[in-house]
């Protein structure tokens, strides 16, 4: 066990955890929401600093992040654990396994060796993923901390429902911000939404969206859409707005087609017209980059180029398949690409 850093000792025995956004008051010997936090004798430990239970060298692009380092690899790393209980999460058997009281499993690798296989499969950064990297950030700092005195980029993929406490931290590290990059998903536009579906709320969300935007993290937006739970064209224009007015204009916007899955199987997949739907309503909000996902229409992913709409870097699945804006920078007509891409 490693003591955890955000949390406030209680007069009680019992700790304030200050990790995410639900602020858990843990009992002595109790866990929090997550299932990874324990308070023992008045100090919560996180349970899972260094307990990797998945590590793959991915494409980049199939965090999605398409306009960060675009066609290379991420050291991809995950523990167990989750803050939300999302019914129609994709990787429940690893999130959600701590919160069924199943035992902490994982395979110990302190942050100098994933480093070191950062450096050994030439990754260009290393990303947080497959479950919620805020619960065990610990950890994630740590690694990101030595991994930027490597040049060694840090990118999380997560739900944003982290605490202001976290992100003070990671964004104001005296060797540097120890999140260069995120993906973040913005699940859908209302409270009841996230509290039917995803046992949290809509507004810690929106409010971690600009505080990463405003502490210079490049940021990339998801949107899973799913018929009759968020497919509306009121809650799509809500997002389109929100992420173009507060996020940016450049802020590349991701939306996806959902499978039914883990307990969400009593809806159909998303049909492909309702994803491309939502790609036209992106682009009228005045987003200049929006991209569909887990459909085969090979252009949804392409990025063009925001002022001759040429598409200068194509993608087939995870990969560029072909780079006209080598450097961020348009062969076409020489714009310059939002992104970071050097």
């Amino acid at each position: 066990m490693h003591e955890a850093l955000f949390y406030e000792r209680l007069s009680d025995g019992r700790a304030r955890c200050q990790l995410c956004a639900h602020g858990c008051v843990v009992g002595l010997g109790q866990r929090g929401i997550c299932g990874v936090r324990i308070n023992q004798a008045g100090v919560l430990h996180t349970l899972v600093y260094g307990q990797l239970v998945a590590e793959a060298v991915d494409p980049i692009e199939k965090k999605p992040l398409f306009h960060f380092f675009p066609g290379s690899g991420a050291l991809s790393i995950a523990t167990l654990g989750c803050n939300l209980a999302c019914d129609f999460c994709q990787n429940a058997d690893i999130s959600q396994a701590p919160r069924k009281g199943r035992p902490i499993a994982g395979r110990y690798a302190p942050p100098e060796a994933v480093v070191q296989v950062a450096l050994r499969t030439a990754s260009r950064s290393i990303a947080y993923t497959y479950t919620e990297p805020t619960v065990y950030a610990e950890y994630a700092l740590d690694v990101a901390r030595l991994a930027r005195s490597e040049g060694i980029a840090s990118v999380w993929v997560t739900n944003g429902f982290m605490s202001p406490q976290l992100l003070e931290v990671a964004l104001n590290d005296p060797v540097g911000p120890l999140i260069d990059a995120a993906n973040v998903d913005l699940k859908a536009f209302t409270d009841a939404f996230y509290r039917q579906h995803c046992g949290a709320r809509l507004r810690p969300v929106l409010d971690n969206l600009v505080r990463l935007k405003r502490g210079g993290v490049w940021i990339e937006v998801t949107t899973l859409v799913i018929p009759g739970l968020n497919d509306g064209d009121d809650e799509l224009q809500g997002i389109a707005a929100f992420v173009c007015n507060e996020l940016g204009a450049d802020t590349p916007w991701h939306v996806s087609r959902f499978h039914p899955t883990y307990r969400l199987t009593d809806r159909p997949p998303t049909p492909a017209e309702t994803v491309l739907r939502a790609r036209e309503i992106g682009l009228a909000a005045g987003l200049s980059y929006v991209y569909v996902g887990n459909i085969p229409w090979a252009d949804g992913e392409s990025t063009h180029c925001p002022s001759c709409r040429a598409a200068v870097i194509r993608r087939q699945g995870f990969s560029v398949v072909s780079d006209e804006a080598p450097g961020g920078v348009c062969q076409h007509c020489g714009a310059r690409l939002a992104g970071v891409f050097v």
